[in-house]
């Protein structure tokens, strides 16, 4: 089954050329092309779900904040990624904090592209060296209490988190929280669960993304 793909951009010359590229993509359609977030909201509304919402920042009448934070709290099984103009800190991490999970220029490679649409479409998120970058360099000040009550961790899971989340080994973080190899495979697997991700760089990413750790 194919992967379904809608794109929102208000310029629709560069969303009709856009959609023509993702089309010659194996294991990919575009059933939906919005010119912006209230446009996709209507195609929404019709029954029709895509798995991967690639998304426009500048847009009038719903810009890409407003359609992403739409998304994150109605659809959450939607993937977006935003593909942008602008590669400012600020953009990129307000959509990160909307839930992107991803984030593009449009001056990219289409091979880029492609292998942004895979990476969203196997692990769930596309976080390229600019993007990681920036996140970590911006991601420094954490209310930990609301994303914490979130994902529903226990105070051992989220200190476990917070040293997961720096170079030390497991046997090393067994050893500092006082617990056996073994308990700290459960802490490891949990937060796994809970945040659905598969490595600990994945759960790294989503922990800066959340504001979870402090960088």
């Amino acid at each position: 089954m194919k992967t379904s793909i809608a794109i929102v951009d208000d310029h629709r010359l560069i969303a009709l050329a856009l959609a023509d590229l993702i089309r010659k993509f194996d294991n990919y359609e575009v059933t939906i092309v919005a010119d912006n977030g209230n446009d996709l909201i209507r195609h929404l509304n019709r029954g029709e779900k895509p798995d991967i919402v690639l998304l426009d920042i500048s847009m009038p009448e719903m810009d890409g904040y407003e359609t992403a934070a739409y998304l994150k709290e109605r659809c959450p099984t939607i993937k977006v990624m935003v593909l942008s103009m602008f590669d400012r800190e600020e953009n990129i991490v307000r959509m990160v904090r909307h839930g992107a999970r991803g984030y593009l220029l449009k001056g990219c490679r289409p091979d880029e592209l492609r292998q942004a649409l895979d990476d969203l479409r196997r692990k769930g998120y596309y976080y390229s060296d600019f993007m990681t970058e920036r996140l970590i360099r911006n991601l420094t000040s954490a209310e930990p209490s609301m994303p914490t009550a979130y994902f529903k961790f226990s105070d051992r899971e989220h200190a476990f988190l917070k040293m997961a989340c720096s170079d030390l080994t497991y046997a090393e973080i067994a050893d500092k929280m006082c617990v056996s190899a073994r308990t700290v495979d459960g802490y490891r697997e949990a937060i796994f669960q809970k945040m659905q991700v598969k490595s600990r760089v994945g759960m790294a990413l989503e922990a800066v993304r959340w504001g979870l750790v402090q960088l």
